[in-house]
């Protein structure tokens, strides 16, 4: 797996095969990250989590989902119950691809802010 995918911060735009619209980054680390794009038809988002260690992605194995992915909150804590250590949170092994990336597009506001300057 590239390193540049290993580099994902929030706010970076991710693209996988078979995809034609682009994943924005909500939250990461460096084993998951929880990814999300618009579904305009039932105005909500769809969702995928990335699994680098296993070079995986898909949606969570929860029969019924407890996250709501258009709340940061929700996102955030589905990426603290997906490194917990009792009953965690884990990529659907049914429901889930070989993680094969396209394209990644870096969000540069960070360094804009630093006036130009990487972090």
């Amino acid at each position: 797996m590239s390193d540049e995918f290993h580099a994902l911060k929030v706010g970076d735009k991710i693209w996988f095969e078979g995809e034609r619209l682009g994943y924005t980054v909500k939250a990461c680390d460096n084993r998951y990250a929880i990814c999300t794009k618009p579904f305009n038809p039932l105005k909500t988002v769809l969702y995928t989590i990335i699994d680098f260690k296993e070079g995986i992605r898909g949606r969570n194995n929860l029969i019924f989902n407890i996250y709501d992915y258009k709340k940061q909150d929700d996102i955030n804590q589905c990426l603290k119950d997906l490194n917990a250590e009792i009953d965690p949170t884990r990529v659907s092994h049914r429901h889930h691809v070989v993680l094969v990336v396209t394209r990644v597009q870096h969000n540069n506001k960070q360094k804009e802010a630093n006036n130009g300057k990487p972090e």
